[in-house]
């Protein structure tokens, strides 16, 4: 958790300076012949197809990330990513053409589909009843990152431009080095090795989700991607149906996102916890997505901002029981070899439906109505339910060896 904490600051101490770095270095005339039709296009173009450069990138290489850790261990896996992630920082740091930026972003992007491997050694460290709870901890704790990082990157401005990304670099050398002498191996990959047993390669394991779509551990991928993508809706269109409705501006937007913020890491520091004891994974992650669904449908219908408080309060209590429950039980149907490769597959299933769900939301927010985009998402994650209606007897079967 500490690691995953320290690596978040890091990315975000850099991800909201791109608009502006993107914006200086567009009008500088340093732009190669592969970028120069997209620099006409203007600063728009650029900061959206740096934003989307990460993202694919992140979603291709997370089954890779995680089949490489369930080959060779986790430790080392993490170590490499980390190590890649520096690199992307000083090469931010010392951008100064849009080719450089692009390069950092790519970069940047493979070393983040380490995500599946600090899930996967959650999960390999933990008892199974543990790991929904402890995977919420995980989140908490990147999320408190998300919070420290744009501060220190503002402060970091100080030192000229080049100083957030050398801080970055620095950061992320300093978790190197943390993993290095306190993370110890969780996965035994040489006794995997010796008992014959296979990881399938990547491309296997993302087609199977898809032509087996009724097996556990396909159906909750499936989950996870499409509440993932539901979630986009108010990720996209939230501030325009506050400016809309409410006459929220950019002066105030940023109270609200707070107040979704401090939900979430309360939810799954404090009470993820004692949730899932009593009710479990599989029934927990259904009542979320009830949640989800409610909060979703509930906000284009708030007449007041106390009514919309409540609504909005549903999308990240939902998102909190649903994401790690789903997570955790992933981990349990799934072969304990393969367990990298499963978590990466969940990663790039979802960084799909992250890229699907904001185009279509957006479009429908301008053509079908303002509401139209809140209104898909709650039937969407509503007939998602019946994905995980007998999610507990795979984790019966799971406890019972034990």
């Amino acid at each position: 958790m500490i690691t995953a904490f320290m690596d978040m600051v890091g990315i975000l101490m850099v991800v909201p300076l791109l608009p502006f770095y993107a914006t200086a270095l567009n009008g500088s005339g340093y732009v190669s012949g592969a970028l120069a039709a997209l620099h006409m296009n203007g600063d728009g173009a650029v900061v959206s197809l740096l934003i989307a450069t990460f993202s694919v990138v992140q979603l291709v290489s997370a089954p890779i990330w995680g089949r490489l850790s369930d080959r060779i261990g986790r430790r080392p896996a993490l170590m490499i990513g980390l190590a890649g992630t520096a690199a992307a920082y000083l090469v931010f740091g010392f951008a100064r053409s849009l080719d450089w930026l692009f390069l950092s972003r790519i970069v940047q992007g493979a070393g983040g589909g380490t995500v599946s491997v600090v899930q996967a050694y959650v999960a390999d460290a933990t008892k199974p009843e543990e790991r929904a709870k402890a995977l919420g901890w995980l989140s908490a704790a990147t999320n408190a990152g998300v919070t420290l990082g744009p501060v220190l990157g503002s402060l970091a401005m100080s030192l000229g431009t080049s100083g957030p990304g050398l801080c970055a670099a620095m950061m992320s050398m300093i978790t190197m080095l943390f993993a290095y002498r306190y993370l110890t191996e969780s996965h035994d990959a040489a006794a995997v090795k010796a008992s014959g047993k296979v990881v399938r390669p990547s491309g296997e394991a993302v087609r199977r989700v898809v032509s087996h779509s009724g097996e556990p551990a396909s159906r909750l991928i499936w989950i996870y991607a499409i509440t993932m993508g539901s979630f986009q809706a108010m990720s996209t269109t939230l501030a325009l149906l506050l400016a809309w409705k409410f006459g929220v501006t950019a002066h105030t937007i940023g109270y609200f996102f707070a107040y979704i913020g401090t939900i979430s890491v309360i939810t799954r520091a404090l009470i993820l916890g004692k949730m899932v004891d009593r009710f479990g994974e599989a029934r927990l992650s259904r009542l979320g997505m009830v949640l989800l669904a409610c909060g979703l449908a509930g906000m284009p219908l708030a007449p007041s901002i106390p009514l919309l408080a409540i609504a909005v309060a549903f999308v990240p209590l939902g998102t909190a029981f649903t994401f790690p429950c789903v997570t955790g039980l992933l981990s349990r149907v799934v072969p304990q070899h393969e367990r990298g490769l499963y978590m990466g597959v969940q990663q790039t299933f979802g960084g799909v439906a992250r890229v699907i769900g904001p185009l279509y939301f957006g479009w429908a927010f301008d053509h079908l109505g303002r509401g139209v985009p809140f209104f898909t998402a709650a039937v969407v994650v509503a007939l998602t339910i019946l994905l995980g209606l007998d999610m507990e007897s795979y984790v019966k079967r799971d406890e019972a060896p034990a």
